[in-house]
């Protein structure tokens, strides 16, 4: 990466006055003291000290001492000085970025003293970064000469600190989703403080509760020394059915409960889960490639990971360490490594486009190289979307369209052969359009998630408290083992489905189609059954869908759609909707595809004729952002990007309440006993924006489904059948479609 190296160890030295951990999310102040070296700094000569993108701590200011993130700035020698702060106005991923600049020469020894969340003016400090980073830096970068041309310090000058998880606040367990009997399996029990992070603070030992008995399951399992999760491996049940884990505290109360594990008689498959999709902080991330693959197997508890680091800051050096640890990392039959990157062209010549091959060893095809300018061989650049899929026609890759900063555009450049799925969903957001997009092209494309996630966590990404708000997403593998041949083979069907990164199981397959072959790579072969993914011809003029759902929480709703348009809706206990006293409010949608696609929501809901008894949220993942609820309103700030968030509210009386909805997007009245249907959608514009009223029962929804939808098949066009999922919860699921046409 080119930048000024002019004898950095002659431009002085920086150090903080934080000595020990600081806990993720709590409020502190931090000193940093500037000492000038021997080129002191030039009369207009400045400093800046800079914070990685992924950062998502109090944002810094210098008008109001009594408010949060308020810095103090003093010169030794008195000298005046100028101060500022940018963000995205430094190279990246040092975004954020505080410029201190001097009125007056400052000489060798001469110090500056900035003062981060400073209190002496009765502000409670900054609140420290959310997530855990080993080695947090205040990188400070001197333009001694006042040319504006900086040199950062030497490393070793750097001021770090180091963030910790904080106290236990949630228990998780985690089973997988498909086994057959008497398969070896794995739960997973995970304590997180209150933003996700795994916590090994205050360890307690837990009691298990199976729904059916398991082999090789422990009666308790003790957390310490554990870091905050434990795996138990070589389980196994050996009678068909669903296994359920509770985990249970020393007083006997249920802290957590798995999701569904199935368990087969025996099938082509198992289900493993993915995030195939982040950064390190090599890149624009957080924390080290190694670590970040070791998060995933280790904390994340996923069994598929790959690392999509941007093109453009990835040397070819870095490339090389990229391919040694998907190798060292990669486990047939407990977890994969899959080396890939992120071609990161700008939207008019494609956008973005994740790349895996199934080997290490391969190329790295850039879309620019601003980052990489001294580095690597130009002939290896594709400049646009057709170019890369032009010069990876002779490797074994997949390739993803992914909605990021730079969104993929696939009606602009696409390969059936390559590019099996796209994206629907990230941290970003997300992005049910990209599906219309490549569905109204023509294309057989199947549906993934992955994180995106800039903050080292794979396979667990929330999103904190920055302007990430969408916990990140998952993909389900149908797969005979876990082996790259196999995730290859099936990636390429499109035998997987996309959850916003919770873990139920979905199974879809589609019968009574009078025979029919199913479309291979190579050539077709006869079938009257087809999964998830599949291509066929059929010989029926008719057939029939069949659609299992096994949720982490209730089912509020299921879509079955034949491409861009919905063919049915099952909302399990419809008939009890509107007798219930709970409504949700959610609001949800996108201004438009690109960077400036977040929407802040500011809402106040007031209710007449009754009062609310309680209040919970939804898809609120900022703790420190939650709804205001009283009596008779309650209040809320919060972001989408393309997805939901909601407020459910139950009431004193559900009939003889009267709803008042206002928000900056739109607003109206109702009265819920002269609500027509059990739901009311007013539209706010944008891409999808709008806020939806929705009678609900008032306890849980059931957790399971089984649909079966009868199919007429078009005489002409072909058929693209998949289901959209909704949960109780606000997470959501969505299958690859299985693609029918007559023969």
């Amino acid at each position: 990466m080119p930048h000024n190296t002019f004898r950095p160890d002659l431009m002085g030295e920086a150090q903080i006055n934080v000595t020990g951990p600081v806990t993720c999310g709590d409020w502190a102040s931090v000193t940093l003291l500037y000492t000038a070296g021997h080129f002191g700094i030039d009369d207009s000569g400045s400093i800046k000290i800079a914070f990685r993108s992924a950062t998502d701590q109090t944002r810094f200011q210098l008008t109001d001492p009594t408010a949060a993130g308020y810095v103090r700035i003093a010169a030794s020698n008195g000298a005046g000085l100028k101060a500022w702060f940018e963000s995205n106005r430094n190279i990246r991923p040092w975004h954020h970025t505080l410029y201190v600049q001097c009125n007056r020469f400052l000489a060798k020894g001469d110090t500056l003293t900035v003062r981060f969340g400073d209190k002496s003016g009765g502000g409670p400090g900054f609140r420290a970064q959310t997530f855990v980073e080993h080695s947090f830096e205040f990188r400070v970068h001197v333009d001694a000469f006042a040319t504006y041309d900086y040199v950062a310090l030497p490393q070793d000058r750097q001021p770090v600190m180091t963030l910790v998880a904080g106290p236990p606040a949630v228990v998780r367990a985690i089973l997988p989703t498909l086994r057959a009997v008497n398969d070896s399996f794995s739960l997973g029990v995970k304590v997180e403080d209150r933003w996700g992070n795994p916590t090994g603070r205050d360890p307690a030992i837990f009691r298990l509760r199976p729904s059916r008995p398991v082999a090789g399951l422990p009666e308790t399992i003790d957390m310490a020394g554990s870091g905050g999760v434990v795996r138990l491996d070589g389980l196994r049940v050996d009678d068909p059915g669903l296994l359920r884990v509770a985990v249970l505290d020393d007083a006997g109360q249920e802290v957590a409960r798995s999701n569904a594990l199935v368990c087969g008689a025996g099938g082509a498959f198992g289900h493993y889960w993915s995030d195939m999709h982040g950064q390190s902080e090599e890149t624009v991330g957080t924390n080290s490639a190694r670590d970040y693959f070791a998060f995933a197997r280790d904390q994340g508890l996923v069994d598929i990971c790959g690392h999509q680091g941007n093109d453009f800051q990835i040397t070819d050096s870095f490339w090389r360490d990229l391919n040694d640890l998907t190798r060292d990392f990669d486990e047939p039959g407990r977890f994969l490594a899959v080396p890939g990157y992120e071609w990161s062209g700008n939207t008019s010549v494609g956008g973005d486009h994740n790349v895996w091959y199934r080997d290490e060893g391969r190329p790295i095809y850039r879309a620019q190289r601003s980052l990489v300018m001294d580095d690597s061989d130009p002939a290896d650049d594709c400049l646009d979307a057709h170019a890369l899929f032009d010069r990876l026609q002779s490797e074994d890759a997949l390739v993803v369209a992914h909605v990021g900063g730079r969104y993929a555009d696939v009606r602009y450049a696409h390969d059936a052969r390559l590019e099996p799925s796209v994206e629907v969903h990230s941290a970003w957001g997300t992005f049910e359009w990209i599906v219309s997009d490549a569905l109204s092209e023509g294309y057989r494309i199947g549906i993934v998630a992955g994180s995106d996630g800039h903050k080292g966590r794979p396979g667990a990404s929330y999103p904190g408290a920055s302007k990430f708000g969408s916990y990140g997403g998952l993909t389900c593998h149908l797969l005979p083992e876990l082996t790259r041949d196999a995730l290859f083979t099936a990636f390429r069907q499109r035998r997987h489905y996309a959850t916003t990164g919770c873990r139920a199981f979905v199974d879809v397959q589609l019968t009574d189609f009078g025979g029919g072959m199913r479309v291979l790579p190579d050539g077709h072969e006869p079938i009257d059954q087809a999964l998830m993914g599949d291509i066929v011809t059929a010989n029926g003029r008719s057939a029939r869908l069949a659609l299992s759902v096994v949720g982490h929480c209730g089912i509020e709703r299921i879509e079955l759609r034949d491409g861009v348009d919905v063919v049915h809706v099952h909302k399990p206990m419809e008939h009890d909707r509107r007798a219930g006293r709970r409504v949700r409010i959610q609001c949800e949608g996108a201004e438009y595809k690109g960077r400036g696609r977040l929407v802040t929501w500011d809402v106040t809901a007031t209710v007449t004729g009754a009062k609310i008894l309680d209040m919970r949220p939804i898809n609120f993942w900022n703790p420190d952002r939650l709804p205001k609820v009283g009596p008779t309103s309650v209040t809320w700030s919060n972001v989408t990007t393309g997805g939901v968030h909601a407020v459910d509210l139950w009431m004193s009386d559900g009939d003889a309440a009267h709803l008042r909805i206002e928000s900056q997007m739109g607003g109206f009245e109702m009265d819920l006993s002269q609500m027509p249907g059990d739901e009311h959608v007013v539209e706010c514009g944008g891409l999808g924006k709008r806020i939806t009223l929705q009678r609900l029962p008032d306890g849980p929804l059931p957790d399971t489904a089984d649909l079966e939808q009868a199919i007429v098949l078009d005489q002409i066009k072909e058929s693209r059948l998949y289901a959209k999922i909704v949960f109780e919860d606000g997470h959501m699921a969505w299958t690859s479609p299985i693609y029918i046409g007559r023969s």
